[in-house]
Parts: C-alpha cells; sequence; structure tokens
C-alpha cells in the first residue's frame, strides 16, 4: 500500500481511508480488507469506475493498444520505475490507465530517468499511430504532460546542453490579492525560439524512442492488448507474464541519452551521437493521467 501511495499528503490518506470504509460498508463487511484499500487508490488516484459507461468494441481496442503501448514502452525503458498495474476500465473521465510505481522513496530525478518518462509518456500516441495509423484525441493529456517535463528540463532543471544549466525565466508574483501569476518578460525572442527548438528535440526524440521499442517488440504489444480486451485489468505480475520473453534496453555508451536492445551495436552519428535508427525497427485513453499514466 506504501509503495502505491507516493506523495499522498496525510489529507489524501485520510481520504483513501473514508474510501476504503465506504466502499466497506457498501459490501456488507465489518473491517477494511485490502481489497477496499486497493479500489479507494485507485477512486482516489483515477476517479470511480464507469462500468455503465457504453464503449464501443472499436474504443476498447484503441484503449488497450493505447495503454499496451505505455505499458510496454515503459517496461522496457532502463530508468524506469516498475509497471504495476494497467486497465481499460474507464475511471473518472479516462479510458483506462496505466501505474508505474517507484520501488524505493525518491527526492531526485537524473536526466536520463526524465528522458525516459518522455517515451513513457507517448507509448501510448505511439501505438495507435503504429497499430492504426490515425491517432485519437486520447492521447491530449500525455502529450502536454511530456511537454511541460521536456519545457521544464530546459527552462528549470538546465538539462539543455546547448542551452546550458541556466534557469530561464521565473515567475514574477505570488497569486494575490487578484494578481495572476505569470513569467516574467526578460526572453528574448531569439531565446524562446532557441528553447522551443530544445522541447521539440526532446519530444521528437522521445516519440522515436517509444516507436523504436514498438515496433521491435510489436508481438508483445498485440499479446498485452489482447490479455487487456479478455480481462480489462492487469496487475503486475501478469504484465510480467505477458512481457516475459521482453528485455530491458540500455542507453548508450557514447554520452548520448539515446536507447538501444542489449548487444546491439550502435551507429556513429554526427558529433559522436548515436545515428538516429530508422524503420522498421523502432506515456489517463480518451485517457487521462494525474499520477497515472493514461
Amino acid at each position: 500500500l506504501a509503495r502505491q501511495t507516493p506523495g499522498f499528503t496525510g489529507a489524501d490518506l485520510a481520504n483513501l481511508i473514508n474510501e476504503a470504509a465506504l466502499l466497506a460498508a457498501r459490501r456488507g463487511r465489518t473491517d477494511i480488507g485490502l481489497n477496499e484499500l486497493e479500489e479507494a487508490i485507485d477512486r482516489v488516484m483515477a476517479g470511480p469506475e464507469r462500468r455503465s459507461r457504453v464503449i464501443t468494441e472499436s474504443e476498447r481496442e484503441l484503449t488497450a493498444y493505447h495503454e499496451g503501448g505505455h505499458a510496454l514502452v515503459g517496461h522496457v525503458l532502463p530508468n524506469l520505475d516498475p509497471i504495476h498495474k494497467v486497465t481499460i476500465i474507464p475511471r473518472g473521465r479516462s479510458g483506462g490507465y496505466t501505474l508505474a510505481l517507484p520501488m524505493e522513496e525518491k527526492y531526485f530525478n537524473r536526466r536520463s530517468e526524465l528522458v525516459d518518462q518522455l517515451a513513457y509518456a507517448l507509448g501510448g500516441r505511439t501505438a495507435e499511430e503504429l497499430v492504426f495509423g490515425d491517432p485519437s484525441t486520447g492521447a491530449n493529456d500525455d502529450i502536454g504532460k511530456a511537454t511541460n517535463l521536456a519545457r521544464k528540463m530546459v527552462m528549470e532543471y538546465g538539462m539543455s546542453d546547448k542551452l546550458g544549466p541556466l534557469r530561464y525565466g521565473k515567475p514574477e508574483a505570488e497569486v494575490f490579492l487578484g494578481r495572476d501569476y505569470s513569467q516574467r518578460n526578460d526572453i528574448s525572442d531569439e531565446l524562446a525560439a532557441a528553447i522551443d527548438e530544445e522541447v521539440r528535440r526532446l519530444i521528437t526524440q522521445a516519440h522515436d524512442e517509444a516507436r523504436e521499442i514498438l515496433v521491435a517488440h510489436r508481438d508483445a504489444l498485440d499479446r498485452i492488448a489482447k490479455a487487456l480486451l479478455e480481462n480489462e485489468t492487469l496487475d503486475a505480475a501478469e504484465v510480467a507474464e505477458v512481457f516475459g520473453d521482453i528485455p530491458k534496453w540500455e542507453h548508450v555508451g557514447n554520452g548520448s541519452l539515446r536507447i538501444q536492445a542489449p548487444s546491439q551495436p550502435v551507429a556513429a552519428g554526427v558529433d559522436g551521437m548515436a545515428a538516429e535508427t530508422t524503420d522498421p525497427m523502432v506515456i489517463p485513453s480518451p485517457h487521462d493521467h494525474s499520477r497515472p499514466q493514461h
């Protein structure tokens, strides 16, 4: 339970116990069991189940591949937390979600970990492109979160080799007495364009990495989509069983942040960077992602 509630405040935990108590009472129980607690966690993080929501088979298949894309990319990436749960049961505003949980408490993130988070966030959208050739609006939140993270990497965390370890822009004032929170206009047009270019480069790289993984392991993507369509929810053990033959990939050792399949030679690119791989190699669906990835 502790692993499933990282970052929860005291109020969040109190809300969780209240939800679990209500569920236990509705089920005629006199105590709160593990099932009620896990269901309460899902309700707090992603909203209540909406089994009454009418979903067509084509949307269920789209959701299964979307969430399967998140799960497969997350499973393969070397610096992402393990996949704990994948579901296509609608909750709140989402049609399903994928949940990755840390093995230990963490206070900092390395650049390589954030790069993996970008690829994970785009795994669902990329799976839709690969399987259907026609992506949906369900990836809207994924794209927004990936873009926001990439922008923070460039503007706040100093993780752009091109722009250096600097912080660009800062809040003008706190929200007080109706005063809006805004960025101070201290960035030139040229610098803003350079920032946008770096953000675009990070997102494009993450998209390419997600696609490379999904193409390389297309059979596994089909397997997890089929399992989700049959069972609707997969726990960590079931996900591990589906991906039992899929190894972790690794970051290349030449200073770049690109990834490669184990023991796969990397062609030298410009300035010693790994060359872009090309086809045929290559993360809430109506998918929202508060804490989980949808």
